[in-house]
């Protein structure tokens, strides 16, 4: 028998083989990320980007705009059900987030990075631990951390990060990072996957972007067709060989924290 592959589309799911729950949580693939997203646009397109099949939202309270991705998600009209909502934490406050009055919840907690130390990593987790007993996240994570930080809260968790959510793009593909989380079932979520637009005049990208370019409605929307068109086996070649040569982290475009104490 062939197996044809697998088409995905804005809706597709992937299963958080860490996660706890019977059946286990599924997660939208592709997310909408909102930082740096002002607060007199950020409830506008959230909604926008929800009403445009987006189901994963992606923020922090770092970027104070929680309470407004709450508002856009009232305003796209879509049953809170069906969205995946996640946020990050830097330090402990208590607080579960402004989605719903204060009495909502998330569909996953992170831990935004693993630079408070050993002992700060393991209230923290410790924190969140809790907060999924209570209710107030489905899931947990972690983002930034390196294989000695996972290794750590391995040994003192109950539950296992489901998702390490890391800067992913071709030339900062952190291979060793990638086959540890693959080895520890934790799924791979990839931020700044455009490495903030600071690669656009790559003359090997730019020649693949103009190969399939197509006019859309609005950016947003846009973004979501990523699924409309595919990359043959010598673009991926091509693609691949970015990132070979440099060294870990060199072209990350955030702060590169994996190795911190």
């Amino acid at each position: 028998m062939i197996l044809q592959p697998r088409l995905l589309s804005i809706t597709t799911r992937c299963v958080l083989l860490n996660s706890p729950r019977t059946p286990k949580t599924e997660a939208p693939i592709l997310g909408f990320g909102v930082y740096a997203s002002p607060s007199d646009k950020c409830s506008h397109s959230v909604k926008t980007a929800i009403q445009n099949g987006y189901r994963h939202i992606d923020t922090a309270q770092f970027y104070e705009n929680e309470a407004e991705v709450g508002e856009g998600m009232r305003l796209s009209g879509v049953p809170r059900e069906e969205l995946f909502i996640v946020t990050n934490v830097r330090r402990i406050s208590g607080g579960k987030g402004r989605w719903e009055g204060g009495d909502g919840y998330v569909d996953l907690f992170l831990i935004h990075g693993p630079t408070v130390g050993p002992e700060g990593r393991k209230a923290m987790w410790q924190a969140l631990e809790k907060l999924m007993e209570e209710g107030g996240t489905r899931e947990i994570g972690v983002s930034n951390f390196g294989a000695k930080h996972i290794e750590q809260l391995l040994s003192y968790a109950k539950y296992k990060p489901v998702i390490n959510q890391i800067e992913l793009h071709p030339w900062c593909p952190q291979p060793f990072l990638a086959q540890f989380c693959t080895k520890h079932c934790m799924l791979l979520q990839a931020y700044s996957p455009l490495a903030h637009a600071t690669r656009w005049n790559d003359p090997t990208i730019s020649a693949i972007a103009r190969a399939h370019n197509s006019d859309t409605e609005s950016r947003i929307k846009g973004n979501a067709d990523v699924f409309e068109f595919k990359l043959n086996e010598l673009e991926m070649a091509k693609i691949a060989e970015l990132g070979k040569g440099l060294e870990d982290g060199q072209a990350a475009t955030c702060p590169y924290n994996i190795h911190c104490e």
